[in-house]
């Protein structure tokens, strides 16, 4: 029984939340009354209800005054530890007749007739109901009755659910046509996307006509088993089958096969070696079976019984595959024999051993092919170490919360992404990122879920769950990207739909031509028309392209380069053009102080020591390198009084009662200096050309020493006082070291043109643009420029790839055929936006996506035409007796599949190292 305080007010329902706790030890009513009174204590608890029976604990809260985390821990306080606190699930309603108060007291009176109802919120203005309930309780069927129970009528194209099921047994597009056409029967259903590349489909339906019961068994009722599913938003990966490819071949399948193999092997023995043994067992139909042919048949029965139950399957939902088509050639080879003498027992079991023994063949190396997205799977571990009240436990990802402090030991794998609040360590990032030398770790950085604490002891304090963390995105998004068809792809889907029709239209026509119009007999024509059929099946070469697609994606995601669609690794193949932003991407981003050049007399140390002491106030990255510098030198700044910005300039402040400037050096000539003449001491480090004048050396600043740093790439500020320049400091963006050996690389991998953009000035573009080596420069840009300049390079080239940091140059990177952020790992919006992501700042990457790209491009290509070519030339030589069935089996369907995913796997060997 539930127990309310009688220190409270009644509830206001509309500001109150309910949590359910699930307390297992909570055994007993002194278990539930400590609970109770421990909990009570907490302010803002309205209601507890403690279940002995199940084990709850059911409390309404004010969320302003408590939270959850709060009555866990008075929970926990009284010695009971809580397993978990379900979380009610949502829906929504359109009630477009509900339009005034009285409508929706009406509508939430029924509603609140069902038991598991949490919360109700009809809004009148919108027509929407929206409803919180528990799924072990009630239903969106109930409470949509109990809508219209109320005399209102609800539109329901608003409901949508998705779910995804996992259905090992369809590896090839022929299975996946038959779960297709279950699924157009099946009423409720959105959409469907059948991929037998990882094993799955996922279907969007609505939940208040299909339930995912029924849609497993319309999967099912196609005859194919489904072994998990999951719906959208799920975190877990548990449901997933992990089956070993090798596997197969100790399946009862297999065993079948072996036997059907066995028998055939027999009955070759009888009839060749062992003739006198070859007795007749029996009649029928008017013909003899000898112990020969039963041994062929028990071998068609043990090998072929899949195939005849597939083929049924097929039938049944409309499918013309190669299992119907297999099918009726084996039924027909029986019928055959029995009706019309033409002893075809022996081709009728060879197809069925062979063919099953093809489909075994292609599970394997699908099953190789999946595996590849598996390993990303398993790089996450599936539980963490949580801290929470001062006690260590273990618990699985999904139940850890953001907020919570995970404890990563030495040699453990970070289990979730967050920040590091104590503890210092190297982590090895290359399962995220691909970068190969471990990062370092200290308080206040971020870490990945998947990489690997190599030394210290670290706390981290999860900033996402395990459904929105690094490594779950990066597996969505390979999952997601073999759903959009590239163009070969759909190349290959037009070529398919006619291909099948008209190779058994062939098929068809040989059994009658041969015997009635060439002379030949009924078996020749039967044989060479049911070796055409096996031809007619176009499944090697229509799983030729996504199994190239999903091999290349999976093998550029595991080395830290993730490609959002196959389109775009398509895409990427066929770029020449590349255009990188400069600042962030071929540079560091940030600056350093180059050059320090005193001035009228004042000391090196001095110069940095005021600007230092200006720069301290101020967050430009102008000022943050200079601060640095003199940090890293141990000069100590003055104190400042006045501090002030002068926008566009520089800045401005008061050191011992004088006042100081720093910036650019058009402030200087506004205070009235003669730039042209400026006396000099000593040597900065600058080569500079003086001249002599009556009072020693002097310098022409803005004619000869600034344009010539800024001819090197760098930025010059000065500092001084009203009446005295006292120095000018140099400022730069490194080039990053690997900068100059990418281009030359990319160059090597067929990209004709590397561009640089930038908005820096000319002479600083043109000093980067020389010591990187790229063939040409746009400075001076704003973003909207650089779209432009992205345009012009697209007119004039065959594809141009835009790299740059995701955010900032969106707009281009839009532009490109391909848009590549850099350093995306833990960035929401480079993953989003851009084609494809560089999960570090790695411009080594870039050849080997090029190189992969390509690559890929090309095993696409080998495949479809070899494919479509042997089929072809076996097809020809089908009339004249040259191909039988079980060339047509083994070379033309089990060889050509095999062959295709054999080759289509190469891709998943290939390493950064190759193209670098």
């Amino acid at each position: 029984m539930g127990r309310e305080s009688d220190r409270r007010t009644p509830p206001d329902t509309a500001e109150l939340e309910t949590a359910v706790v699930t307390v297992p030890e909570m055994d007993c009513p002194s278990c539930s009354a400590k609970i109770t009174k421990s909990v009570e204590s907490l302010a803002g608890v309205e209601t507890i209800d403690p279940q002995v029976i199940t084990g709850t604990v059911t409390v309404s809260y004010h969320p302003d005054q408590v939270d959850q985390a709060a009555i866990i821990e008075r929970i926990e306080a009284v010695g009971y530890s809580v397993q978990s606190i379900p979380k009610p699930e949502s829906t929504s309603f359109s009630v477009p007749d509900m339009d005034c108060p009285s409508c929706a007291s009406k509508i939430t009176t029924s509603v609140e007739q069902l038991v598991g109802i949490e919360a109700i919120d009809p809004e009148v203005t919108t027509g929407t109901v929206h409803v919180e309930y528990d799924s072990s309780q009630t239903d969106t069927e109930q409470i949509s009755e109990r809508i219209e129970a109320a005399g209102y009528a609800i539109k329901t194209e608003h409901a949508e659910r998705t779910a995804t099921f996992d259905v090992p047994d369809m590896d090839c597009p022929s299975c996946a046509g038959k779960i297709e056409n279950a699924l157009n029967a099946q009423n409720g259903i959105f959409s469907y996307d059948t991929q037998p590349t990882t094993g799955t489909v996922t279907v969007t339906y609505d939940p208040d006509t299909a339930t995912q019961s029924d849609l497993t068994d319309a999967i099912e009722g196609a005859g194919y088993v489904v072994e998990g599913s999951r719906t959208e938003g799920s975190t877990s990966q548990e449901t997933r089958p992990r089956e070993n490819p090798s596997a197969v071949w100790r399946s009862t399948r297999a065993l079948k096969i072996y036997i059907g193999a066995a028998f055939l092997a027999l009955g070759l023995a009888v009839e060749y070696l062992l003739p006198s043994l070859n007795v007749v067992l029996a009649t029928g139909f008017g013909q003899a079976v000898t112990l020969t042919e039963v041994f062929y048949i028990l071998g068609i029965i043990a090998g072929g019984e899949r195939i005849i139950r597939n083929g049924y399957y097929s039938a049944r939902n409309l499918s013309l595959d190669i299992d119907l088509l297999m099918s009726l050639g084996i039924l027909g080879a029986v019928a055959a024999s029995l009706i019309f003498g033409e002893a075809l027992y022996f081709e009728g079991g060879t197809l069925a051993v062979l063919f099953s023994f093809a489909q075994l063949m292609e599970r394997y190396s699908m099953g190789r092919a999946r595996s590849s997205l598996d390993e990303l799977m398993e790089l996450a571990p599936e539980t963490a170490t949580v801290r929470r009240n001062g006690e260590e436990q273990t618990l699985h990802i999904d139940d850890v919360q953001v907020g919570d402090l995970v404890i990563v030991r030495p040699g453990d794998k970070i289990p979730m992404d967050g920040e590091v609040v104590e503890g210092e360590s190297a982590v090895n990032q290359a399962p995220i990122t691909g970068e190969s030398v471990p990062a370092d770790k200290t308080e206040g950085e971020e870490v990945y879920a998947g990489t690997i604490n190599e030394e210290g002891y670290l706390e981290v304090r999860v900033t996402s769950t395990a459904a929105e963390n690094t490594i779950a995105r990066i597996i969505e998004m390979v999952e997601d990207a073999q759903r959009e068809k590239t163009d070969h792809e759909q190349f290959v889907d037009r070529f398919a739909s006619y291909y099948t029709p008209v190779v058994v239209s062939l098929a068809v026509a040989l059994v009658f031509v041969q015997p009635l119009v060439f002379d030949a007999t009924w078996r020749t024509g039967f044989v060479h028309g049911l070796t055409l059929l096996v031809l007619a099946c176009p499944c090697a070469m229509v799983i030729s392209t996504p199994v190239s697609v999903v091999s290349g994606i999976t093998s550029a995601a595991k080395n830290g380069v993730l490609i959002k669609s196959g389109p775009d690794l398509e895409a990427m193949g066929d770029v020449d053009v590349v255009a990188f932003d400069k600042t962030g991407t071929l540079t560091k981003g940030e600056l350093t102080v180059t050059d320090v050049v005193p001035l009228e007399g004042t000391s090196r140390n001095e110069v940095l020591r005021n600007a230092q002491s200006l720069e301290a106030r101020s967050e430009h990255p102008i000022a943050t390198a200079i601060s640095d510098a003199g940090a890293s030198e141990g000069i100590t700044e003055h104190s400042i009084t006045n501090f002030e910005s002068l926008t566009g300039k520089g800045v401005t402040g008061t050191i011992d009662d004088e006042q100081y400037y720093i910036g650019k050096p058009e402030l200087f000539e506004d205070l009235g200096f003669d730039l042209g003449h400026v006396h000099v001491a000593a040597d900065g480090g600058v080569a500079m050309t003086t001249a002599e004048c009556d009072h020693g050396q002097y310098l022409d600043l803005m004619a000869e020493t600034v344009p010539g740093l800024q001819n090197d790439g760098k930025t010059v500020v000065f500092v001084g006082t009203n009446d005295r320049l006292h120095g000018l400091i140099a400022v730069a963006d490194e080039v990053r070291p690997s900068a100059r050996e990418t281009v030359e690389q990319l160059h090597n991998h067929g990209i004709e043109r590397v561009v640089m953009l930038t908005g820096d000035n000319e002479g600083t573009a043109r000093a980067i643009a020389e010591q990187i080596g790229v063939d040409d420069y746009r400075a001076e840009l704003l973003p909207d420029e650089k779209v432009q300049v992205v345009e012009e390079l697209l007119k004039q080239s065959s594809g141009v790839a835009m790299v740059g940091d995701g955010i900032n140059d969106a707009p281009a990177l839009a532009t490109a055929t391909v848009g590549i952020a850099m350093g995306a790992a833990g960035t929401d919006t480079a993953l989003e936006t851009a084609d494809i992501a560089l999960l570090s700042d790695d411009l080594t990457k870039l050849p080997y996506l090029a190189g992969l790209s390509q690559t890929a491009t090309s095993v696409i290509r080998q495949n479809i035409w070899a494919s479509l070519g042997i089929k072809t030339l076996l097809a020809i030589g089908v009339p004249f007796g040259l191909v039988n069935v079980i060339v047509a089996v083994v070379v033309g369907d089990m060889g050509m599949s095999i062959g295709v995913t054999a080759n289509a796997m190469r891709l998943s060997r290939l390493k950064p190292s190759r193209f670098f």
